[in-house]
């Protein structure tokens, strides 16, 4: 690691936001307080750390002058894990993301998301266009998020241990264990919870500030993800060789398309 930068890509202790149920809400800064500020929201079964830090994005755009808001959505990470689907919805997740915007005095951000943290993104440009400057979408589908997990064979697992034979299940477990600290009980409710209200991105209602949608293309999404970016009325695309839903993040071209267009609007 440049030793100019000996800190950079460190975990700061999170500092805790309070949600509007009470849920605890982990939250990481790196930068200088007056650079403009990138709120970095990561995927089902990740975390701030995992999604933003280990992958270089928080080194990279600090070293490009941006201070980096990083949050661990409820659920992941730090904060805090209700085991209730109805603590998931989308007005909740959103909710929390404008709770941590009023804590931190931030007017608004440029926005930073991958998967469930870019359809979180696309709803809060929609809901809160005040609080979105631009955004930087990746790998967002146009489906309703996890519907293809099987709910009842993740739940034995996670309570029981009884093996999962659905193979799209297999996959979420297999994801969900791969970041120490995960609950696996949460991550179901959380799945479950996405399927009780509309969850889907509405192709008629995009955002209209400034997009810029990302997506590998090796991704399954890949398609449905350039379709909503046509919608968009200021929607860009780019598409990122080579990679996947889950190894997009670490691309150096993601991090390099993101930088570029955050950089464009100061």
């Amino acid at each position: 690691m440049d030793a100019a930068f000996p800190a950079l890509t460190e975990m700061p202790a999170p500092q805790f936001v309070m949600s509007a149920e009470g849920h605890r809400i982990a939250t990481y800064v790196w930068g200088d307080a007056d650079a403009p500020t990138v709120l970095c929201v990561h995927g089902f079964a990740s975390s701030c750390r995992d999604n933003w830090v280990n992958t270089g994005w928080v080194r990279d755009l600090t070293r490009a002058g941006f201070r980096v808001l990083g949050v661990d959505q409820r659920g992941h990470g730090a904060s805090d894990k209700p085991h209730e689907p109805e603590a998931y919805g989308m007005d909740a997740l959103t909710s929390d993301l404008v709770a941590v915007l009023d804590t931190y005095l931030l007017d608004s951000v440029l926005y930073a998301g991958y998967s469930l943290g870019a359809r979180v993104g696309w709803q809060l440009a929609v809901n809160a266009p005040e609080h979105v400057e631009r955004a930087v979408l990746g790998g967002i589908p146009d489906g309703r998020p996890l519907a293809r997990l099987q709910i009842e064979q993740a739940r034995a697992y996670a309570e029981h241990g009884t093996p999962v034979e659905d193979q799209v299940t297999r996959n979420y477990v297999t994801l969900a264990e791969r970041v120490p600290g995960n609950d696996l009980r949460a991550l179901v409710a959380l799945a479950e919870g996405m399927r009780l209200g509309d969850a889907d991105p509405d192709p008629a209602r995009p955002p209209q500030q400034r997009v810029l949608f990302a997506t590998g293309s090796e991704d399954a999404i890949l398609e449905r993800s350039r379709a909503l970016a046509a919608v968009t009325p200021h929607g860009d695309f780019t598409e990122l060789p080579g990679r996947h839903h889950f190894n997009a993040p670490g691309s150096r071209d993601f991090r390099r398309v993101a930088r570029e267009f955050f950089e464009a609007g100061n």
